[in-house]
């Protein structure tokens, strides 16, 4: 006899998966290529990359930071590679919950960016639904500064589709699927800019 549970089980598993690789069939090719290409100008211009989000797209902006401080750099190149600079600014629980409190929410990303951004530096947001008002008023501030923007969203984009200089849109509602994406779009970035510094020591 077959277990209804088992088969309900394994019927959510294909599902769950349909859905994923349904997810990266959607990804625009050329889009994938923009964002690469600025991060490859960020490097290359040695300019300051933060990256902002919130909830699981919080730590989403401290993993890709932790790739793009660390893990982009080939093993053999010990000190001789210069390091990107980048900065997760989800990862300083005082500053933000102080921000918080005195400021609103809505400013945590945008009061620390004032400290910091500056002009062709690079701010890369991370958002399911591309609406958050704090991701959004980030956004504002470092495209008044002169600085370039990125994001990584989901559903529609929502507002933040249309303020980036370049946006990579998962098409799902889902925001378990969309962080499942921004994590592999996050290791295709740091798998590539590895690719690249190996061919520039080599």
């Amino acid at each position: 006899m077959i277990d209804p549970l088992t088969t309900g089980r394994r019927d959510f598993v294909l599902g769950y998966l349909d859905e994923i690789r349904r997810c990266l069939d959607s990804l625009v090719a050329s889009d994938v290529a923009r964002f690469l290409e600025c991060l490859e100008r960020a490097y290359n211009e040695d300019r300051q990359v933060y990256v902002i989000g919130n909830g699981g797209s919080a730590a989403t902006a401290s993993h890709m930071a932790c790739d793009l401080a660390k893990n982009v750099y080939p093993p053999a190149s010990a000190m001789s590679v210069r390091r990107f600079r980048v900065t997760s600014l989800t990862d300083n629980v005082a500053l933000i919950t102080a921000l918080a409190n005195d400021c609103g929410y809505d400013r945590v990303f945008s009061e620390q960016l004032n400290n910091l951004i500056q002009k062709d530096d690079l701010l890369i947001a991370i958002s399911a639904s591309g609406n958050s008002p704090n991701i959004l008023d980030g956004i504002a501030l470092a495209r008044e500064r002169g600085a370039h923007t990125a994001a990584l969203l989901g559903f529609d984009g929502g507002h933040a589709r249309r303020m980036v200089d370049v946006a990579l849109v998962v098409g799902s509602d889902d925001y378990g699927h969309v962080e499942d994406l921004h994590l592999v779009l996050n290791h295709l970035v740091a798998a590539w800019m590895r690719q690249l510094l190996l061919s520039a020591v080599n």
